[in-house]
Order: C-alpha cells, then sequence, then structure tokens
C-alpha cells in the first residue's frame, strides 16, 4: 500500500484528467450485486406467487416475511413497486448514472417445474417485475445459480418478461449463440456499454445449467483456465468497436468470506490484459469484498447483496449483510480508464433499502479499507456518509 501522498497524487492526476474532458464527458455506471426479489420480497409486492417452498426447513415464503417482521417492525404489505428501494432511489436521482446493471439472483416466472437437485429456489411472479423497472434498471445479468431453479420453462419466461419491459439480460438465452451474447446499452451519443454475463462452478451453478447450440442455460466458465480467457476474448472479439467499454459481469466464489483466491485476480487480470475488459463486475458473495484497480481498470472481486429476504437469519453476523452499496464508477470513454468510484452505503431493513447511518458507513469504509490494503486501495468517508475509492 502506498502512502496517503501517493494516493493523493493518483487522485490528483485522475481528476486533473477529468477536469480536461469535463465531468459530463466521463461515463458513469451503477453497478450492484445480488437482487433477490422473490421468496418473501415476492410476498409483500401487489401480486404474491404461489409461496410454497421445498426448503429442508422451510416450507412457506411467508416464513421469511414472518423473521424479517420479527427482526425490524411490520412491513405495510402490500408494499408499492418502489418501496424496497426506498434511499437508493435519491442516490439513483444524485448520481444520474449513465447504465444501471444488476445481477438478477432469482427467476421471474410462475413455473413449478423445479430443478429438483435443489434445495434453494427463488422465484418472483411475473406481475411484480415493475419492482424492476421503478428503479430505471438497464440490464439484469442472469448467470447465476438460482436464475434456472425453476427449469428451463422459468428461463424462458424470466427472459420472455424482462424483454417485454424493456430490460437488457446478459449471461443467459435460449442457446449458446444468445447466452454468450453481450448486452448492448447506449450510453452517449457514442458510446456503448457491453455487457457479458458469465457463471462459475465456484458459485454452485450446475454444470448441466450450461447453454449449449440447441439448449438453454448460462454462459457457464468451468474453471478459471487459460482456455476459459480466450473463450471471453472471442466473445469480446467478435462485438467490441472503438469506443465501447466492455463490463465482464462474473458470479464466482462462496456466499461468505474477505479472502480473492490467486487465481481469481490473475483471471481478473487476465481479462484486462488480454481480452478487453474494461470493468469485472463480480458477485455471489453476500457483502462486500475488496476492490482493485488494475492498469486503471477496477475490479470489484464481490459486490455483496442489494436486496434479499435474509433479516431475521441468525448465523454470519460478524459479516455484517445488511450493509450494502451501490458501486459508482465514472471511466473515460476514450479509453476506458477509471477516473472517480464513488459508492453509497445502504442498510436493509423491512425489505427496504435505508440510507446508513454514519457509524455503519465507517463500518464499510474501514472492512474495504482493511481489505484492499492488499490490492493497493482504499476508501475515504465523504459527504452523507458516500465513500470514495483511492488507489494506487
Amino acid at each position: 500500500m502506498g502512502s496517503e501522498h501517493g494516493s493523493a497524487d493518483c487522485e490528483h492526476r485522475a481528476e486533473g484528467a477529468a477536469g480536461a474532458r469535463s465531468a459530463s464527458d466521463l461515463v458513469t455506471l451503477l453497478l450492484a450485486g445480488d437482487v433477490m426479489t422473490g421468496r418473501g420480497i415476492d410476498q409483500v409486492l401487489p401480486h404474491p406467487g404461489d409461496p410454497r417452498l421445498f426448503e429442508p426447513y422451510v416450507r412457506t415464503a411467508t416464513t421469511y416475511v414472518e423473521l424479517a417482521e420479527k427482526a425490524n417492525g411490520p412491513i405495510p404489505k402490500p408494499v408499492d413497486y418502489s418501496y424496497i428501494w426506498g434511499d437508493a432511489l435519491a442516490e439513483l436521482d444524485r448520481v444520474a448514472p449513465a447504465v444501471r446493471i444488476i445481477n438478477l439472483e432469482t427467476s421471474v416466472t410462475t413455473s413449478d417445474g423445479r430443478w429438483r437437485r435443489k434445495q434453494i429456489h427463488y422465484r418472483m411472479h411475473p406481475a411484480n417485475l415493475a419492482c424492476l423497472t421503478a428503479a430505471a434498471i438497464d440490464c439484469c445479468v442472469l448467470a447465476n445459480n438460482h436464475v434456472l431453479d425453476w427449469g428451463t420453462a422459468g428461463l424462458a419466461e424470466t427472459l420472455d418478461t424482462l424483454q417485454r419491459a424493456g430490460i437488457a439480460t446478459a449471461g443467459a438465452g435460449r442457446d449458446l449463440r444468445a447466452a454468450t451474447t453481450p448486452a448492448v446499452l447506449e450510453a452517449g451519443a457514442d458510446t456503448r456499454v457491453l455487457v457479458f454475463g458469465f457463471g462459475t462452478a465456484s458459485s454452485g451453478i450446475p454444470e448441466e445449467w450450461a447453454a449449449r447450440e440447441s439448449r438453454p442455460g448460462l454462459n457457464f466458465l468451468p474453471d478459471l483456465s487459460r482456455r476459459s480467457v480466450e473463450r471471453v476474448a472471442e466473445s469480446v472479439q467478435r462485438v467490441k468497436r472503438e469506443g465501447d467499454l466492455v463490463v465482464a459481469s462474473i458470479h464466482w466464489g462462496g456466499n461468505w468470506g474477505y479472502e480473492v483466491v490467486r487465481a481469481v485476480r490473475e483471471f481478473a487480470h487476465a481479462l484486462i490484459d488480454e481480452a478487453g475488459a474494461d470493468l469485472i463486475h463480480g458477485h455471489s458473495s453476500h457483502h462486500p469484498k475488496g476492490v482493485e484497480v488494475y492498469r486503471d481498470r477496477p475490479i470489484i472481486y464481490g459486490c455483496g447483496d442489494l436486496l434479499n429476504d435474509y433479516e431475521g437469519i441468525a448465523g454470519y453476523e460478524r459479516f455484517r449483510s445488511d450493509l450494502v452499496l451501490l458501486y459508482f464508477p465514472s471511466l473515460d470513454p476514450t479509453d476506458g480508464r477509471l477516473v472517480r468510484f464513488q459508492m453509497s452505503p445502504l442498510r436493509i431493513r423491512r425489505f427496504r433499502l435505508n440510507r446508513a447511518s454514519k457509524d455503519d458507513a465507517e463500518w464499510l469504509r474501514a472492512m474495504l479499507t482493511r481489505e484492499g490494503e492488499a490490492l493497493g486501495t482504499r476508501l475515504e468517508a465523504g459527504p452523507d456518509s458516500t465513500l470514495t475509492l483511492r488507489w494506487e
């Protein structure tokens, strides 16, 4: 980790470059981790689906509502579609990101064809999709370990429902070509953001979920090998053109733990060095992990959850998974370089995103600084509990 003087110099150079182009010329993205609007959250929305569950200990989704209410107080059922976003909506209005990208970790379906070799299944009723449009989400990454919980019929209905709502998808499709094709998001007159979604076995995705030439499924990476880097590079090279910004959105690793293993870090670096990625959007962990800036490209190793129905469930309290982040990296579209990176801390309470207290924001700042030390990054507190990334 460099000295504060070195970090300040880096910030000065970055802001000087930004000033030369003006802040309005930068492309700011919203990136978020797992958004799970199924199960308990689905039950408090205006059109709750079938609450039956097939979990070892819980048989109805309403149990998760009861647990959340026991922990934090009553939820005003039914809530309106914007309720779950709470104070996040004001942050989105304030920052006004050019594109908004999330990892949607639930099927959007009424299918009953559950994947029987799994114990946990997430689904949201399609009539509740307005909870995503309420936050003007542009792209849902689907390469994760829950989008096929309700079989290929559930995946097909998820894809259809999102398409009708005008929300782009990445990382899953009706065949291999569709699953490997990026979402193309317009971020200005001459700038496109290409979002590629990838899912790995390390996040719990069954290999059978991999899309094939004539079979629906996910854009599946069986490992983090040289061949996987080449596969990603081939996908990017097919569509990337001058001025495009490439987001590699990857569902990898387990739910708990801060460690960034060497193989993951080397793979992320290779995607930047050899595959043309400008930003690595990692997710699967239920809590935020360290952030790195490599060759002026940001790597979020684990965004953490953004929305879920886990309130009141005991275990792993030390990770403070109720504290979540909106990530707002700002890139120079001329060369893909990271210029500024801000984050907005929030807290999940009663299935709603609430502005984090100063103490909670400080907990996140200290944790991310601790975890970023080996990665060459630290966090500074800003106004209204916002956080700013500094890097060497």
